[in-house]
Protein backbone atom coordinates (compact mmCIF):
# COMPACT_ATOMS: atom_id res chain seq x y z
CA UNK A 1 0.00 0.00 0.00
CA UNK A 2 1.49 3.36 -0.72
CA UNK A 3 1.13 5.74 1.88
CA UNK A 4 1.93 9.31 0.86
CA UNK A 5 3.40 11.87 3.66
CA UNK A 6 0.43 14.78 2.81
CA UNK A 7 -2.13 14.46 0.60
CA UNK A 8 -3.20 18.06 -0.22
CA UNK A 9 -7.20 18.17 -1.57
CA UNK A 10 -7.64 20.90 -4.08
CA UNK A 11 -4.85 22.97 -6.17
CA UNK A 12 -6.13 26.49 -5.62
CA UNK A 13 -3.62 28.96 -4.62
CA UNK A 14 -3.53 27.30 -1.12
CA UNK A 15 -3.41 23.75 -2.19
CA UNK A 16 -0.66 24.66 -4.93
CA UNK A 17 1.42 26.79 -2.29
CA UNK A 18 1.10 23.79 0.29
CA UNK A 19 2.63 21.71 -1.86
CA UNK A 20 5.33 23.64 -3.04
CA UNK A 21 7.06 23.55 0.66
CA UNK A 22 5.85 20.31 1.60
CA UNK A 23 7.57 18.59 -1.72
CA UNK A 24 10.41 21.56 -1.08
CA UNK A 25 10.95 19.83 2.53
CA UNK A 26 11.24 16.47 0.79
CA UNK A 27 8.00 15.32 1.65
CA UNK A 28 5.93 13.04 -0.44
CA UNK A 29 3.32 14.94 -1.66
CA UNK A 30 0.10 14.31 -3.92
CA UNK A 31 -2.29 16.84 -4.76
CA UNK A 32 -5.56 15.67 -5.47
CA UNK A 33 -7.89 18.05 -7.97
CA UNK A 34 -11.87 17.61 -9.03
CA UNK A 35 -11.53 20.04 -12.11
CA UNK A 36 -8.89 22.04 -13.37
CA UNK A 37 -5.40 22.85 -11.47
CA UNK A 38 -5.82 26.55 -10.24
CA UNK A 39 -9.32 26.93 -9.06
CA UNK A 40 -11.47 29.75 -9.83
CA UNK A 41 -8.26 31.93 -10.36
CA UNK A 42 -7.83 30.38 -13.67
CA UNK A 43 -11.15 32.32 -14.88
CA UNK A 44 -9.69 35.71 -14.04
CA UNK A 45 -8.64 38.01 -16.79
CA UNK A 46 -6.52 39.75 -14.88
CA UNK A 47 -5.19 39.88 -10.89
CA UNK A 48 -3.75 43.22 -10.08
CA UNK A 49 -3.59 43.16 -6.43
CA UNK A 50 -1.19 40.22 -6.10
CA UNK A 51 2.27 41.56 -4.65
CA UNK A 52 5.41 41.30 -7.06
CA UNK A 53 3.39 42.26 -10.37
CA UNK A 54 3.33 45.90 -10.94
CA UNK A 55 0.94 44.79 -14.10
CA UNK A 56 -1.77 42.66 -14.27
CA UNK A 57 -1.35 39.16 -14.74
CA UNK A 58 -3.66 36.85 -16.01
CA UNK A 59 -5.20 34.27 -13.43
CA UNK A 60 -4.27 31.22 -16.01
CA UNK A 61 -0.49 32.24 -16.43
CA UNK A 62 -0.46 33.00 -12.49
CA UNK A 63 -1.81 29.37 -11.61
CA UNK A 64 0.13 27.98 -14.37
CA UNK A 65 3.68 29.47 -12.55
CA UNK A 66 2.17 27.72 -9.29
CA UNK A 67 1.69 24.55 -10.56
CA UNK A 68 4.78 24.51 -12.22
CA UNK A 69 6.86 25.05 -9.39
CA UNK A 70 4.94 22.65 -7.46
CA UNK A 71 6.29 20.19 -10.09
CA UNK A 72 9.38 21.26 -9.64
CA UNK A 73 10.04 20.08 -6.54
CA UNK A 74 8.34 16.84 -6.76
CA UNK A 75 4.82 17.47 -5.71
CA UNK A 76 2.44 14.82 -7.60
CA UNK A 77 -0.88 16.38 -9.37
CA UNK A 78 -3.85 14.06 -10.41
CA UNK A 79 -6.74 15.93 -11.39
CA UNK A 80 -10.33 14.68 -12.32
CA UNK A 81 -10.48 12.83 -9.17
CA UNK A 82 -12.78 13.58 -6.44
CA UNK A 83 -12.97 12.51 -3.22
CA UNK A 84 -16.28 11.11 -1.43
CA UNK A 85 -14.82 9.59 1.91
CA UNK A 86 -12.44 10.68 4.47
CA UNK A 87 -11.20 8.11 6.82
CA UNK A 88 -8.49 7.66 9.45
CA UNK A 89 -7.13 4.61 11.25
CA UNK A 90 -4.35 3.80 13.23
CA UNK A 91 -2.77 7.20 12.49
CA UNK A 92 -3.51 6.56 8.22
CA UNK A 93 -5.83 8.69 6.64
CA UNK A 94 -7.78 6.90 3.92
CA UNK A 95 -9.30 9.05 0.77
CA UNK A 96 -12.08 7.22 -1.01
CA UNK A 97 -12.54 8.19 -5.08
CA UNK A 98 -15.02 6.48 -6.96
CA UNK A 99 -12.04 4.34 -8.48
CA UNK A 100 -9.07 4.77 -6.62
CA UNK A 101 -8.39 4.97 -2.47
CA UNK A 102 -5.25 6.89 -1.52
CA UNK A 103 -3.26 6.96 2.01
CA UNK A 104 -1.65 9.32 3.36
CA UNK A 105 0.06 9.92 7.17
CA UNK A 106 -0.62 13.77 7.14
CA UNK A 107 -3.76 16.13 5.12
CA UNK A 108 -4.36 19.32 3.81
CA UNK A 109 -7.53 19.95 2.33
CA UNK A 110 -7.96 23.02 0.38
CA UNK A 111 -10.60 22.92 -1.40
CA UNK A 112 -12.13 26.72 -1.89
CA UNK A 113 -15.75 27.74 -1.98
CA UNK A 114 -17.81 28.32 -4.73
CA UNK A 115 -19.93 31.11 -6.19
CA UNK A 116 -23.72 31.17 -4.59
CA UNK A 117 -27.36 30.65 -6.49
CA UNK A 118 -29.68 33.53 -5.89
CA UNK A 119 -32.31 30.92 -6.17
CA UNK A 120 -35.11 32.55 -8.06
CA UNK A 121 -37.33 31.55 -10.83
CA UNK A 122 -35.24 31.45 -13.68
CA UNK A 123 -32.12 31.19 -12.71
CA UNK A 124 -31.40 27.14 -13.04
CA UNK A 125 -33.48 27.19 -15.79
CA UNK A 126 -31.59 29.29 -17.91
CA UNK A 127 -28.03 28.47 -16.39
CA UNK A 128 -26.40 28.06 -19.65
CA UNK A 129 -28.20 30.19 -21.30
CA UNK A 130 -28.08 33.23 -20.45
CA UNK A 131 -27.38 33.16 -17.02
CA UNK A 132 -23.24 32.78 -15.82
CA UNK A 133 -21.11 32.89 -12.60
CA UNK A 134 -18.16 33.87 -14.78
CA UNK A 135 -17.58 37.16 -16.81
CA UNK A 136 -14.00 35.55 -18.65
CA UNK A 137 -15.36 32.26 -19.18
CA UNK A 138 -18.67 33.69 -21.16
CA UNK A 139 -18.45 37.36 -21.63
CA UNK A 140 -17.79 37.10 -25.05
CA UNK A 141 -20.94 35.57 -25.75
CA UNK A 142 -23.00 39.22 -25.40
CA UNK A 143 -21.19 41.00 -27.57
CA UNK A 144 -22.93 44.63 -28.38
CA UNK A 145 -25.69 43.00 -25.86
CA UNK A 146 -27.07 44.51 -22.82
CA UNK A 147 -26.39 42.38 -19.47
CA UNK A 148 -27.39 42.41 -15.58
CA UNK A 149 -24.85 41.73 -12.91
CA UNK A 150 -26.05 40.94 -9.43
CA UNK A 151 -24.00 41.56 -6.70
CA UNK A 152 -22.13 44.06 -4.63
CA UNK A 153 -18.58 43.06 -3.70
CA UNK A 154 -15.41 43.41 -5.22
CA UNK A 155 -15.89 40.23 -7.62
CA UNK A 156 -19.84 42.31 -9.29
CA UNK A 157 -18.06 45.53 -9.83
CA UNK A 158 -14.94 43.63 -11.50
CA UNK A 159 -16.68 41.82 -13.53
CA UNK A 160 -19.24 44.60 -14.55
CA UNK A 161 -16.68 46.49 -15.45
CA UNK A 162 -14.59 42.98 -17.59
CA UNK A 163 -18.28 42.55 -19.48
CA UNK A 164 -18.04 46.05 -20.70
CA UNK A 165 -15.35 45.12 -22.80
CA UNK A 166 -18.25 43.58 -24.54
CA UNK A 167 -21.59 44.68 -23.97
CA UNK A 168 -23.17 47.52 -24.81
CA UNK A 169 -24.86 48.26 -21.42
CA UNK A 170 -24.21 46.54 -17.66
CA UNK A 171 -27.37 46.91 -15.11
CA UNK A 172 -25.02 46.43 -11.78
CA UNK A 173 -28.16 45.50 -9.65
CA UNK A 174 -27.21 45.25 -5.98
CA UNK A 175 -29.62 44.63 -2.48
CA UNK A 176 -28.34 47.30 -0.67
CA UNK A 177 -28.28 51.31 -0.78
CA UNK A 178 -24.52 51.16 -1.09
CA UNK A 179 -21.87 48.33 -2.18
CA UNK A 180 -19.61 46.59 -0.12
CA UNK A 181 -17.05 46.26 -3.08
CA UNK A 182 -13.54 48.76 -2.38
CA UNK A 183 -13.56 52.05 -3.28
CA UNK A 184 -11.03 51.69 -6.13
CA UNK A 185 -14.29 49.33 -8.18
CA UNK A 186 -16.55 51.51 -6.86
CA UNK A 187 -15.17 54.75 -8.59
CA UNK A 188 -14.37 52.55 -11.59
CA UNK A 189 -18.22 51.47 -11.90
CA UNK A 190 -19.38 54.82 -11.46
CA UNK A 191 -16.60 56.30 -14.42
CA UNK A 192 -17.97 53.93 -16.74
CA UNK A 193 -20.42 54.82 -19.11
CA UNK A 194 -22.18 51.53 -19.60
CA UNK A 195 -22.83 50.87 -16.05
CA UNK A 196 -26.18 51.61 -14.55
CA UNK A 197 -26.36 51.03 -11.14
CA UNK A 198 -29.53 49.89 -9.69
CA UNK A 199 -28.98 49.96 -5.71
CA UNK A 200 -31.52 48.28 -3.18
CA UNK A 201 -33.49 46.18 -5.62
CA UNK A 202 -33.58 42.53 -4.97
CA UNK A 203 -34.25 39.88 -8.05
CA UNK A 204 -37.26 38.71 -8.30
CA UNK A 205 -37.33 36.30 -11.44
CA UNK A 206 -35.23 35.48 -14.79
CA UNK A 207 -37.30 35.45 -17.12
CA UNK A 208 -37.05 34.12 -21.06
CA UNK A 209 -38.15 31.73 -23.81
CA UNK A 210 -36.33 28.89 -25.36
CA UNK A 211 -34.05 31.26 -27.08
CA UNK A 212 -32.69 32.37 -23.55
CA UNK A 213 -32.76 35.00 -20.83
CA UNK A 214 -35.06 37.89 -22.43
CA UNK A 215 -35.88 39.75 -18.71
CA UNK A 216 -35.22 40.05 -15.86
CA UNK A 217 -37.65 41.19 -12.75
CA UNK A 218 -36.84 43.54 -9.95
CA UNK A 219 -38.16 45.02 -6.97
CA UNK A 220 -37.36 47.91 -5.11
CA UNK A 221 -36.74 47.16 -1.08
CA UNK A 222 -38.70 49.59 0.40
CA UNK A 223 -41.48 51.02 -1.82
CA UNK A 224 -41.86 47.23 -3.48
CA UNK A 225 -41.94 48.76 -6.68
CA UNK A 226 -41.39 46.56 -9.66
CA UNK A 227 -39.41 46.84 -12.63
CA UNK A 228 -38.93 44.61 -15.65
CA UNK A 229 -35.84 44.86 -17.11
CA UNK A 230 -34.96 43.71 -20.95
CA UNK A 231 -31.36 42.15 -21.11
CA UNK A 232 -29.79 39.33 -23.24
CA UNK A 233 -27.87 37.65 -19.94
CA UNK A 234 -27.72 37.56 -15.97
CA UNK A 235 -24.42 37.35 -14.62
CA UNK A 236 -24.70 36.01 -10.47
CA UNK A 237 -21.97 37.24 -7.79
CA UNK A 238 -23.47 37.18 -4.57
CA UNK A 239 -20.93 35.51 -2.52
CA UNK A 240 -19.16 32.32 -1.91
CA UNK A 241 -20.13 28.81 -0.58
CA UNK A 242 -17.41 26.57 0.80
CA UNK A 243 -16.91 23.31 -0.68
CA UNK A 244 -17.14 21.15 2.45
CA UNK A 245 -19.89 18.69 1.57
CA UNK A 246 -17.71 15.74 0.97
CA UNK A 247 -16.73 16.03 4.47
CA UNK A 248 -19.82 14.43 6.22
CA UNK A 249 -19.19 15.49 9.53
CA UNK A 250 -15.38 14.05 9.21
CA UNK A 251 -14.10 17.49 10.52
CA UNK A 252 -15.46 20.51 12.22
CA UNK A 253 -17.34 23.01 10.30
CA UNK A 254 -18.99 26.37 11.29
CA UNK A 255 -22.79 26.60 10.53
CA UNK A 256 -21.97 27.99 6.67
CA UNK A 257 -19.66 24.73 6.62
CA UNK A 258 -16.54 26.76 6.42
CA UNK A 259 -13.73 24.72 8.56
CA UNK A 260 -12.57 25.77 11.44
CA UNK A 261 -9.28 26.01 12.32
CA UNK A 262 -6.70 27.27 14.80
CA UNK A 263 -3.35 30.21 13.81
CA UNK A 264 -1.56 26.84 12.39
CA UNK A 265 -4.25 25.52 9.97
CA UNK A 266 -5.24 22.46 12.77
CA UNK A 267 -8.52 21.13 12.43
CA UNK A 268 -10.04 19.07 14.99
CA UNK A 269 -8.73 16.16 13.77
CA UNK A 270 -5.12 15.45 14.38
CA UNK A 271 -3.19 15.80 11.42
CA UNK A 272 -5.56 17.00 9.34
CA UNK A 273 -4.93 20.56 8.13
CA UNK A 274 -7.24 23.52 6.46
CA UNK A 275 -6.04 26.26 4.25
CA UNK A 276 -7.93 28.83 2.03
CA UNK A 277 -10.98 29.87 1.23
CA UNK A 278 -13.03 26.61 2.46
CA UNK A 279 -11.69 27.85 5.85
CA UNK A 280 -13.65 30.83 8.34
CA UNK A 281 -11.67 34.31 7.50
CA UNK A 282 -12.17 37.59 6.39
CA UNK A 283 -10.69 37.85 3.50
CA UNK A 284 -10.69 35.60 0.87
CA UNK A 285 -7.60 36.52 -1.31
CA UNK A 286 -4.79 34.92 -3.71
CA UNK A 287 -2.92 36.53 -1.04
CA UNK A 288 -4.20 35.36 2.02
CA UNK A 289 -4.85 31.48 0.39
CA UNK A 290 -0.95 31.48 -0.24
CA UNK A 291 -0.25 32.43 3.13
CA UNK A 292 -2.78 29.90 4.88
CA UNK A 293 -1.08 27.38 2.22
CA UNK A 294 2.52 28.07 3.72
CA UNK A 295 1.46 27.76 7.18
CA UNK A 296 -0.41 24.66 7.03
CA UNK A 297 2.86 22.95 4.97
CA UNK A 298 4.59 24.29 7.74
CA UNK A 299 2.48 22.37 10.27
CA UNK A 300 2.50 19.44 8.53
CA UNK A 301 6.32 19.08 8.86
CA UNK A 302 5.90 20.28 12.46
CA UNK A 303 3.68 17.48 13.16
CA UNK A 304 5.28 14.53 10.74
CA UNK A 305 8.20 15.49 12.75
CA UNK A 306 6.76 15.05 16.19
CA UNK A 307 5.05 11.52 15.11
CA UNK A 308 9.01 10.12 14.23
CA UNK A 309 10.58 11.43 17.73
Amino acid sequence: MEIYDVIIIGSGPAGLTSAIYTSRAKLKTLILEKMIVGGQVTVTAEVENYPGFVEPINGFLLMNNFERQAKKFGAEIKTGVEVKEIKKEKGIFTLSTINEVFNSRALIIATGAKYKNIGIPGEKEFAGKGVSYCATCDGAFFKDKVVAVIGGGNSALDEAIFLTKFVNKVYLIHRRKEFRADKIYQERVFANEKIETILNYIPVSINGSNQGVESITIKEKDTGEIRELKIDGVFVFVGLSPNTEFLNGFIETDKSGYIITDNEKKTNVDGCFAAGDVTIKTLRQIATAVGDGAIAANSVKTYLENLEE
